[in-house]
């Protein structure tokens, strides 16, 4: 899509704080963050949101998790913890309809799941 704030993010047409990169995934710094460490982690390709995902952007997401904990460690939020979320709708909070997740961490999150 290419008026998908997420997907001018990816082909680098606006700047962002770029943490992480490979062939599928980019992972930036949050520009409104909610929590001390506050990274969005999409896959390049566009996809509106987890209900929405192709085999090939499965495959991709699969690997979040995985990443996401090296990000929580690299960010030294291993002993404390950290929250991985992902927003699929418009009820559920979601705001950018690009498939992303927020890895937050850095502090007491509590009970509240929404961002």
């Amino acid at each position: 899509m290419s008026e998908c704030l997420f997907c001018k993010i990816a082909r680098k047409e606006i700047p962002s704080a770029l943490v992480y990169e490979d062939e599928q995934l980019l992972v930036f710094k949050d520009i409104f963050p909610q929590a001390p460490v506050h990274l969005l982690i999409i896959p390049k390709a566009h996809c509106g949101g987890l209900s929405d995902q192709t085999p090939e952007i499965a495959a991709a997401t699969a690997r979040i998790p995985q990443l996401a904990a090296k990000l929580a460690a690299d960010h030294g939020l291993q002993d404390s913890g950290w929250r991985l979320v992902s927003n699929c709708g418009p009820d559920a909070g979601q705001v950018v309809f690009h498939l992303h997740f927020h890895l937050l961490g850095g502090r007491p999150l509590g009970g509240k799941v929404c961002l």
